[in-house]
């Protein structure tokens, strides 16, 4: 039986404290007759990407991501459109992208879900020509995605510490959002997520209906609740229920633009970045070959 090339991309900085022997857990727990593989870490912010191009360029049959959801759209983002497969080690705080899929937590059944190699193909999306695979959005979260890059703790504890610390100061933004469905509509909101996936991490369910292989993104409009429903809302994040809430809309679309009155960051992936003004999002149709379990995709 010929190998399948596969290169793991590690980034040492997520899951600091199990990164430590994750060469030996591949090593371990690889099916050494089914591939060939090469490990490397990155060394610099944006070095996943560069590894990346590497490894399509090469044509490598499969690349695994080992980090967060940031490092899952540097690596994947040079992926889209290729024969290339993407794997997932989730080491990162929140994980959204791995617990929509059932991505095993644990090092070891991660790298045993990928030795099964059961590979179908998802949606990605861009912002002005950005890739990315899970969720992205602008407001409150992307504030609060700018806070956590800047931190030096991780964890869900951390990201509570920086919502508690800006919610009651923040004032929602006014945004104009046009579909290219033809409806159109303008809102105030503490943010605005656009979600290919179900979620932010953290099992904090921002779209309970989100499909990663219909074509479309779950555009989420979200109101400031008072501060005395907050909990209530906080309550329907995790039981998947948020879509009930009367401070939530939702609109599915393909394609849509949203302009906002000044440039703010915008959260992609979990990473906070500057693009402009005027965002246009639009998908791109089952262009990611990704390992799953063998369960039927959401």
């Amino acid at each position: 039986m010929e190998h399948k090339t596969i290169i793991f991309i590690i980034n040492p900085i997520s899951g600091a404290r199990r990164h430590r022997n994750i060469s030996t857990l591949i090593n371990k727990h690889l099916n050494k007759k089914k591939f060939q593989s090469e490990i490397r870490f990155t060394q610099y912010a944006g070095h996943a990407v560069h590894l990346s191009r590497e490894a399509v360029e090469k044509g490598i049959n499969v690349i695994v991501a080992v980090g967060g959801d940031g490092s899952i759209n540097e690596v994947a983002s040079q992926m889209i459109g290729s024969s290339s497969v993407l794997g997932i080690i989730p080491l990162g705080s929140g994980n959204g992208l791995a617990r929509h899929l059932g991505i095993p937590r644990s090092i070891p059944w991660a790298i045993k879900l990928i030795n099964q190699c059961n590979v179908t193909e998802i949606d990605t999306a861009t912002i002005n020509g950005r890739p990315f695979i899970s969720i992205a959005g602008l407001g409150f979260d992307a504030l609060v995605a700018k806070h956590f890059a800047k931190d030096k703790r991780r964890g869900f504890l951390t990201y509570a510490h920086i919502i508690a610390n800006n919610y009651m100061h923040y004032k929602p933004k006014k945004y104009k959002i046009k579909f290219s469905e033809g409806k159109s509509l303008k809102a105030k909101a503490l943010f605005v997520s656009f979600a290919n996936s179900n979620q932010f991490g953290f099992n904090t369910t921002i779209a309970p209906n989100a499909r990663l292989r219909d074509g479309k993104l779950d555009v989420c409009i979200v109101q400031k609740p008072n501060i005395f429903e907050l909990p209530i809302v906080a309550n329907l994040l995790l039981l998947r229920a948020i879509d009930k809430s009367q401070y939530v809309k939702t609109i599915r679309s393909s394609e849509f633009t949203i302009k906002q009155k000044k440039s703010r960051v915008v959260n992609i992936d979990g990473e906070a970045v500057k693009i402009g003004k005027t965002l246009n999002i639009k998908v791109s149709p089952q262009s990611l070959k990704i390992i799953i379990p063998q369960h039927e995709i959401k």
